[in-house]
């Protein structure tokens, strides 16, 4: 294992050479963005899909790229690149001479194909209204495709919304979900269709699948393509759908369903009998079985996520890793149907593991976090990144590791990554807390930097070994400062039972282990400067933010609060995933355990804020909605503290729009600077 941790740091390391510039947000907004690999059957060529920045229409646009991956040293080259469309998410035909690939030219979504040698694409697909993603079934006959349409449609063809002349614009609802993360909810389901296809193009607009069920499948809002897969055979869809409802909006209950891909009979719930989450259904090669993975606990959206197999002819289903105290993020086959390839967290990485159909869990991948993995016959193709490089692809043949890819090297060239060191201690109930301290490069010798003391969102999540587009743990070296992230109790890739300390206990062991991060970060690294500290963080970060502001008021210089939550009341009736903040605080409503929801509510401590902040919020957030952040700003200003917000409209829970980005640093760089001395606004 040494030799694979040493081999992923050395690759991490080739296309950045140190010299003298620094990483600014200018930089890491027009870096192009790797995904969705795709490898012909018999491993010649890798496609996907590529984004670059547009920042004068403040957005970005994909084309697709191939490698021809028989030829060592070969480079990418574009294979479809019109500027006026965004071509993505390519997938091979059986025979791996034509690239099936989603395109808005003309303004709606619909599927087109393109020989791998090249030439002028072809529409496949001519649906009006458009799709939201496609499989070419195994067997190239037919395309399953999923669209937004009125439950129960016969077919995708949209239907036509008749509106009488006096009718105002008000929406009306009668049930939850009324909008969901960043989208009112419009009477639309995302459902599946299968069209028939002859010589490369499909007719018509296909036959819905789903009978009388009512859901989103993929799910919305993050569900994709690994939420769907055909049988080896092209006969069946599994397909994995939370059956909506009243009571929607407090369930985590998606299930797996086989249905016809005729449509002549309506489709089967394989997984009825677990009450907790079912997904990722993922079919073997060889027609066998499916793999997917299942949490046990209804409610609880970060439950372990334990690979299952069901063999399709019997209906027998077994737990894979349930000896494994690890959850898989994604499932993926290998071509002879003998293994199954995951991904999953393990202490601030996230590589890539083989399960035998035994249960027998091996780690192949060290440092790093892999994105992506696609099986060959003769090896794996998969992407990677880290904290100090965004994604690339790499090679993984046995226990040699090739690197194919180096797409921003050109981007990156002249500028001096940080260091990143990894440290533990003893946190909250005695238990062993990681971290890491990045270390801004160039510091000189003796010197000191101050500190941003950053805090992840989830809060079942991790600041892991990883790049990131909006808190980017690098940007903030490169601006100066040693920034310090802590995997307190509730952070993910260290068991279950850690990930579950969190419930019931927000303000609890999570502010303790932070306490004791920073003491132990600073009495380690003597480059730091604790005296000289601000604390940021979103959605839970930014929760923490505002309870730190209560309950540690005279350790920071100044906080910056994206997205968290201010009181714990509002956010129970505001919130539209009701499920999450109800399990957090023990399974019950606010109005039947109020007291577990105030106990660690940061509102009820305002009197003891000193704290100057910083509140950035969006007008398009519905997980923490907007009003959360303008509430702690009038706390602020109502007690005098030196504070400022920031509201933009275009947002949700994330800042995603490029120019949007570039202010968010500027005025979190500014804020950090004001109150540590750098300079800023």
């Amino acid at each position: 294992m040494k030799k694979l941790l040493l081999a992923s740091v050395a690759l991490a390391i080739v296309a950045f050479p140190a010299t003298a510039r620094q990483l600014t947000i200018e930089d890491v907004t027009m870096l192009s963005r790797v995904g969705a690999p795709a490898v012909s059957p018999d491993g010649h060529w890798l496609v996907y899909q590529q984004r670059e920045t547009d920042i004068a229409k403040d957005k970005g646009r994909f084309d697709l790229w191939r490698l021809d991956l028989s030829v060592k040293g070969a480079k990418p080259e574009k294979l479809v690149a019109d500027a006026a469309v965004n071509e993505t998410a390519p997938q091979f035909s059986a025979d791996g001479k034509t690239v099936f690939f989603q395109s808005d030219q003309g303004g709606e979504d619909n599927v087109w194909s393109v020989a791998i040698a090249g030439g002028t694409p072809v529409q496949v697909t001519d649906l009006k209204g458009g799709l939201g993603g496609f499989k070419v079934s195994p067997t190239g006959d037919k395309l399953l495709i999923w669209a937004d349409r009125i439950p129960g449609a016969p077919t995708s063809e949209p239907a036509e919304v008749k509106k009488a002349a006096d009718a105002g614009n008000g929406r009306t609802y009668d049930q939850l979900f009324v909008r969901h993360w960043n989208a009112w909810a419009d009477g639309t389901r995302s459902q599946l269709f299968v069209l028939p296809m002859a010589g490369g193009k499909a007719s018509g607009y296909g036959k819905a699948i789903e009978g009388a069920l009512v859901g989103d499948t993929p799910s919305k809002p993050f569900g994709g393509g690994e939420e769907v897969s055909w049988s080896a055979d092209g006969k069946t869809v599994f397909f994995a759908l939370r059956e909506a409802g009243r009571i929607e909006s407090t369930s985590t209950n998606l299930d797996i369903f086989a249905a016809p891909a005729d449509g002549s009979s309506a489709p089967v719930n394989l997984t009825d009998a677990n009450d907790g989450m079912d997904n990722l259904p993922t079919a073997s090669p060889n027609g066998k079985y499916l793999a997917y993975f299942a949490m046990k606990r209804p409610g609880y959206e970060a439950d372990r996520q334990v690979l299952m197999l069901r063999d399709l002819a019997s209906g027998t289903t077994r737990a894979l890793t349930e000896s494994w105290d690890r959850s898989v993020g994604s499932v993926a086959w290998s071509p002879d149907s003998k293994t199954i390839y995951v991904t999953a967290e393990d202490t601030q990485e996230n590589p890539i593991w083989s399960v035998s159909l035994a249960g027998k869990v091996a780690r192949l991948t060290g440092e790093g976090n892999v994105s992506a993995v696609v099986p060959t016959a003769k090896g794996l193709v998969y992407s990677m990144n880290s904290l100090t490089g965004p994604d690339d692809f790499y090679w993984l043949a046995g226990k040699k590791t090739t690197r194919l890819t180096s797409v921003n090297a050109d981007k990156l060239a002249g500028i001096d990554m940080p260091t990143v060191t990894r440290f533990s201690f003893t946190g909250a109930n005695n238990d062993t807390v990681w971290g890491y301290a990045v270390k801004p490069a160039g510091l000189a010798d003796g010197a000191k930097a101050p500190m941003a003391f950053m805090v992840h969102g989830g809060p079942q999540g991790s600041s892991n070994n990883s790049w990131s587009y909006r808190w980017n743990p690098a940007l903030f070296a490169g601006a100066g400062y040693a920034l310090v992230a802590i995997d307190f109790h509730g952070s993910t890739g260290y068991g279950q039972k850690f990930s579950d300390d969190i419930r019931n206990n927000w303000g609890g062991w999570p502010l303790e282990d932070l306490k004791k991060g920073f003491d132990a970060a600073t009495a380690k690294f003597g480059w730091i400067d604790g005296n000289n500290a601000c604390a940021l963080g979103a959605s839970y970060g930014g929760y923490m933010m505002n309870w730190i502001e209560g309950q540690w008021p005279d350790r920071f210089r100044c906080i910056v609060q994206h997205d968290g939550v201010f009181d714990a009341r509002a956010m129970a009736y505001e919130t539209e995933e009701l499920w999450f903040d109800e399990w957090e605080h023990g399974g019950k409503a606010y109005f039947q355990d109020p007291a577990a929801f105030e106990k660690w509510n940061p509102v009820n401590y305002v009197d003891r804020w000193k704290t100057p902040q910083l509140v950035i919020t969006s007008e398009g957030d519905f997980r923490i909605p907007y009003t959360q952040g303008i509430a702690a700003f009038t706390a602020l200003q109502r007690r005098e503290i030196p504070s400022r917000l920031i509201v933009f409209p275009g947002g949700s829970h994330w800042v995603l729009a490029p120019k949007e980005s570039r202010q968010w640093y500027s005025e979190v760089l500014g804020w950090l600077g004001k109150w540590t001395g750098k300079g800023g606004n």
